[in-house]
């Protein structure tokens, strides 16, 4: 019988309200412990070493196996960063065992074999780089780039992601290995956020007769309500939440462009309606 092959994963938390971690300990099929715990691909297993939220460990002991890990496996494990990171100041707005985050985040880095920014913070900066950012926060791939270094990032965002968008793209490298992965220009998956809310949604149809609903209860598009779904990619009208059970226009709200590089500060106000040339010409994208 052949050895079953382990990825070893370090799941760090920067600049976030862990609301990742939640939805995607929120997963359903397979269930995150099935992640954890067993062969989802056969011949194929996750060991995470290191997560904040939901290990046993605390203190000097889990930090000494998080600074072996780059030294005693390097190329071998996936780092995932949840968050934005605090560079102002040294990083001192943000630490782990007294060391900043931004010094934890490059050195394992550097010698991951790939990282996954889950979330938009990690993936573009996101909430915690909004207007005006006293921390300095970025996002991995703004960092990486600063810094120099070159290690694939996919970005996986949402304010929270999806869980199937991380648990599918997890599975997708057990099984073929990280060129599997098809993303688009901006480091997504392409399987998830390939095409823009606005394509799939129930109220199209609203949309193209210029039938407009004026209050959030109303029939119609959201369109004049702040729905940002003309410029948002993800496949939230076909995948839903809470275990395929709703989603955020379902329930009669806008969607806010959660996965896009301009949330929050270039998408908002939420409620308000986008000019309606950005229907036409993408707004700037935001270098985190």
């Amino acid at each position: 019988m052949a050895a079953t092959h382990e990825i070893p994963v370090v799941w760090l938390q920067a600049s976030t309200c862990s609301g990742c971690s939640v939805s995607i300990l929120n997963a359903s099929a397979p269930r995150i412990t099935d992640l954890l715990l067993s062969e989802v691909i056969p011949g194929r297993h996750i060991n995470l070493r290191f997560q904040a939220t939901v290990m046993a460990g605390a203190g000097e002991p889990v930090v000494e196996i998080l600074e072996r890990i780059p030294k005693e496996e390097p190329g071998e494990y996936l780092l995932i960063v949840e968050g934005s990171i605090p560079t102002a100041d040294g990083g001192i707005y943000g630490t782990l065992g007294e060391v900043p985050m931004v010094d934890r985040v490059l050195a394992l880095a550097k010698e991951a074999q790939a990282i996954i920014a889950l979330g938009t913070c990690a993936a573009f900066g996101g909430m915690f780089a909004a207007a005006p950012n006293p921390g300095g926060c970025v996002g991995v791939g703004a960092l990486l780039r600063d810094q120099d270094v070159e290690v694939p990032v996919i970005n996986i965002p949402g304010c929270p992601p999806h869980p199937d968008w991380f648990v599918g793209t997890v599975a997708t490298i057990l099984v073929g290995g990280l060129s599997a992965v098809a993303v688009d220009e901006l480091g997504r998956p392409s399987r998830f956020f390939g095409k823009l809310i606005h394509e799939n949604c129930p109220r199209r149809a609203y949309f193209d007769e210029g039938k407009f609903a004026a209050h959030l209860s109303d029939e119609g598009c959201l369109y004049e309500l702040g729905c940002k779904g003309t410029v948002t990619h993800a496949d939230c009208p076909l995948r839903r939440w809470n275990n395929g059970t709703n989603w955020v226009i379902g329930s009669g709200a806008p969607c806010n462009g959660c996965t896009e590089p301009e949330f929050p500060d270039l998408i908002s106000p939420f409620y308000v309606r986008i000019p309606e040339e950005a229907l036409l010409v993408p707004p700037p994208r935001k270098e985190s």
